[in-house]
C-alpha cells in the first residue's frame, strides 16, 4: 500500500514538473522571439552603427582602414649638361674664356646655333683666345681687316656679337655648318683647313 502511494506522488509530481516546463517554455520562447526580432528591426533601421568604441584610454581604434595611403612622390629636374661640356673642354684648354661657358650656351640657344661652334672657331682662330691681339677680346677673329682688328670691351660683349653675326650674315643665308661657313668666313684658307680644324674640335665637345 505504501509503495503504490508512493509510486502515484512521484507520478502526479513529475506530471505537474512537465506542466511547469511546458508553461516556463511557451511563455518565455514568444517573449524571446519577439525581443530577438524587434533588436533586429531596430539595428536594421539605423544607418550607421558604430561596431568599435573609442576607449578611456586615448587610444583611438579604428574599424576600418584610411581609404587613401601615405605616397612618396618625386618630381625629377634635369639640368642643362651643356655649359658643363664646355667648361670641361675650357679647363682642359686653360682657355680665358672659362667662367663663361652659361652665356656662350644662352646666345646659342638666342640666336639658333650649336652651342658648341663658337668656342669650336674660338680654338681655330686664337687658340682659345690665349693669341689675340692686346685688349680686343677678339677671340674669333671677328671683324679683322687690312684696316685693323675690330675690338670689344669684354668676352660678353664679343661673345654677344659674334653670335648675332653668325646668325644674320651666316645661317640665315643658308651657310649653317663649318664646311659651308669657311668660304665667306675665311675664304683664303687652303682646301678648306679651317672647317675640318672646326669640325675637329667640335667632335671634341660631343
Amino acid at each position: 500500500m505504501y509503495i503504490t502511494q508512493q509510486i502515484d506522488f512521484e507520478s502526479s509530481f513529475g506530471f505537474w514538473k512537465n506542466m511547469l516546463f511546458m508553461i516556463i517554455f511557451f511563455t518565455v520562447a514568444p517573449i524571446t522571439l519577439f525581443i530577438s526580432l524587434f533588436s533586429l528591426i531596430t539595428f536594421s533601421k539605423n544607418e550607421k552603427v558604430e561596431l568599435v568604441h573609442s576607449p578611456t584610454t586615448g587610444v583611438r581604434v579604428y574599424a576600418s582602414l584610411p581609404s587613401e595611403y601615405p605616397s612618396i612622390s618625386g618630381k625629377g629636374e634635369v639640368s642643362d649638361a651643356r655649359p658643363e661640356i664646355i667648361r670641361n673642354y675650357l679647363i682642359r684648354y686653360k682657355s680665358p674664356l672659362l667662367g663663361h661657358e652659361s652665356y656662350l650656351v644662352q646666345k646659342a640657344d638666342e640666336y639658333g646655333l650649336d652651342f658648341r661652334l663658337l668656342v669650336a672657331i674660338a680654338q681655330q682662330e686664337s687658340n682659345l683666345c690665349k693669341i689675340i691681339p692686346a685688349n680686343t677680346y677678339n677671340c674669333w677673329g671677328w671683324g679683322i681687316h687690312s684696316r685693323g682688328t675690330l675690338g670689344f670691351d669684354s668676352y660678353i660683349e664679343a661673345i654677344d656679337a659674334v653670335s648675332k653675326g653668325l646668325k644674320t650674315e651666316y645661317i640665315d643665308k643658308g651657310l649653317t655648318t663649318p664646311d659651308t661657313i669657311w668660304k665667306k668666313y675665311t675664304p683664303a684658307s687652303p682646301d678648306g683647313a679651317w672647317a675640318k680644324g672646326v669640325n675637329q674640335f667640335l667632335a671634341e665637345m660631343e
